[in-house]
């Protein structure tokens, strides 16, 4: 089925030329580094912990604090950009975000480089939803739309495996704080190219900011993202369990707030506009797919195969390399009159065949378990880049940073779960398969079968070892049928979802109160 033909309006529409693809690749740099700090200190931890002697919680919270922050405040960032403007926002958000980085850098203790890492968190809570709201401004040519956002997908995705390479390399030639300084000279790029490539925009009339919303959004967020991001490695534990409860009921609040007052920080209009908020969901699910087989891939490449961090790392950087061509191809698809439900559905199929492929893996399939997460992550990209096009482009433009900041929350709270619900799968069959003989600490996870493995002698060490690593692998098996299953279902609700679905063509968007918003430069 093809989309029907529906030229757009010349008087609105206007190709983007060399100005406008300039600015789009300095939006880029920012946003390759704050998808790296999520991972960018993999490998120093133990060089921070050794020279700040942190505690075993304030370890924790050296590590989580960044993304934590960043869930929190995606929601209030995005509708801020909306108010005050995005290209304000953005180059506030790139000093706050230099300026922490060079803190974290030189922290002389555990406590400054939390901060820091919290202020971190803030600077890339700005900078993310207003990269992807300032194509929505750079690019109204819904065909070059289309190819930034895949682009700006692909940069996504890739930072985060490449963030923890970027730190195995810069602290093994140089020391911990040089991972927090590489990104100055972006921030400073930004800072300097930004107002004069950069136009300005913004609501022209979006009411009063409420600032209730800003604790009640940030009640609802941080306690899930909390309880399910340690349900994998500890169980349903109690705390885990009332944690997500207690950021449920505060959701609800959230929700009836938004509802209710007159100008709501998130207006539920959004999500009566045909096409928002299946992309919502979808891009959740997409996101579940993709955390979930990253769980299991990372821990298969050290624990199971015996890989060093790095060069684990190093290996999992493979399957990015198609991850550069699915958004691309996803693209060309649409503009050549495949329906976007269809390229979704295909893209959520494509997944569950990823997933397909590590429910045949062993214990020594190191190739087919990285062709496997490679297919994933192609699909799942494919997938990502249309919906977030589709979203954009069924809501009004004064509004786009709103949306992508919900799309983006909604991306951190499937990688959550993904994590948490795929990871249980694995981690219940993986402590069905540990024999009753085993040691109590070999049954809870395979790194603490290892370990207990290393101090038994002779065979019973190996035994034991090969044991935990079979049962991990079966685990694996478990999670990625799971994982296929969801990925199938996926597949079928985005093309009933979808297929009625016409993104908001431009010359029905309201564009000309916001005309006087823009910058000439």
């Amino acid at each position: 089925m093809k989309n029907p033909p529906n030229p757009p309006n010349p008087d609105l529409v206007r190709g983007a030329g060399r100005r406008e693809w300039t600015a789009f690749g300095v939006l880029m740099l920012p946003l390759l580094l704050v998808s790296m700090d999520v991972s960018v200190l993999y490998f120093a931890i133990p060089q921070i912990s050794a020279d700040l002697e942190p505690s075993g919680t304030q370890q924790l919270w050296i590590f989580d604090m960044y993304a934590f922050v960043l869930a929190g405040l995606l929601m209030t960032m995005g509708s801020l950009g909306d108010r005050i403007g995005r290209r304000k926002l953005l180059l506030a958000g790139a000093a706050a975000f230099g300026a922490a980085s060079l803190v974290a850098a030189y922290a002389n203790s555990a406590e400054t480089l939390i901060a820091a890492r919290a202020v971190l968190g803030i600077g890339g809570a700005t900078l993310m939803p207003s990269t992807l709201a300032m194509i929505r401004t750079l690019f109204t040519d819904p065909g070059q739309r289309s190819k930034a956002i895949g682009m700006w997908s692909a940069v996504m995705t890739g930072g985060v495996a490449l963030g923890s390479v970027m730190s195995g390399i810069l602290v093994e030639h140089f020391w911990w704080g040089s991972v927090f300084l590489v990104n100055l000279p972006a921030m400073a790029l930004l800072l300097v190219l930004g107002p004069f490539l950069l136009p300005e925009s913004k609501n022209p009339a979006p009411g009063r900011f409420d600032l209730l919303s800003v604790p009640l959004s940030l009640a609802a967020v941080l306690p899930v993202i909390y309880g399910i991001k340690e349900i994998p490695s500890e169980g349903w534990n109690v705390r885990y369990v009332v944690s997500v409860t207690v950021g449920l009921l505060f959701a609800t609040l959230f929700v009836h707030r938004q509802r209710t007052v007159e100008s709501p920080m998130i207006p539920p209009a959004l999500f009566r506009g045909r096409g928002f908020a299946p992309a919502v969901v979808l891009n959740l699910l997409s996101s579940f797919a993709m955390m979930g087989s990253a769980f299991f891939t990372t821990q298969y490449l050290q624990s199971v195969l015996g890989k060093s961090s790095m060069e684990a790392a190093l290996w999992a950087l493979l399957p990015t390399v198609l991850v550069g061509v699915a958004a691309p191809v996803a693209a060309q698809l649409v503009r050549r009159g495949v329906h976007r439900a269809y390229v979704v559905s295909g893209g959520f199929a494509l997944a569950a065949c990823g997933y397909g492929l590590l429910t045949a893996a062993g214990t020594d399939s190191m190739w087919l378990v990285l062709a496997g997460a490679g297919v994933i992550a192609s699909g799942i990209v494919a997938v990502m880049s249309q919906l977030m096009d589709l979203a954009l482009g069924t809501v009004p433009a004064q509004q786009a940073g709103t949306a992508s900041s919900v799309l983006e929350t909604g991306t951190e709270f499937g990688g959550a779960l993904g994590m948490a619900l795929l990871g249980s799968i694995g981690t219940a069959v993986y402590r069905h398969e540990m024999p009753d003989s085993a040691p109590a600490a070999a049954h809870e996870t395979l790194g603490a079968a290892l370990a207990v493995a290393q101090g038994l002698p002779g065979r019973a060490g190996e035994t034991l070892a090969t044991t935990a690593r079979a049962a991990f692998t079966n685990g694996m098996q478990a999670a990625a049928v799971a994982g296929s299953v969801l990925l199938v279902g996926a597949a079928v609700l985005a093309a009933v979802t979808l297929r009625q679905v016409r993104p908001r063509e431009p010359e029905c968007i309201d564009l000309a109160p916001a005309a006087p918003t823009h910058s000439p430069t």
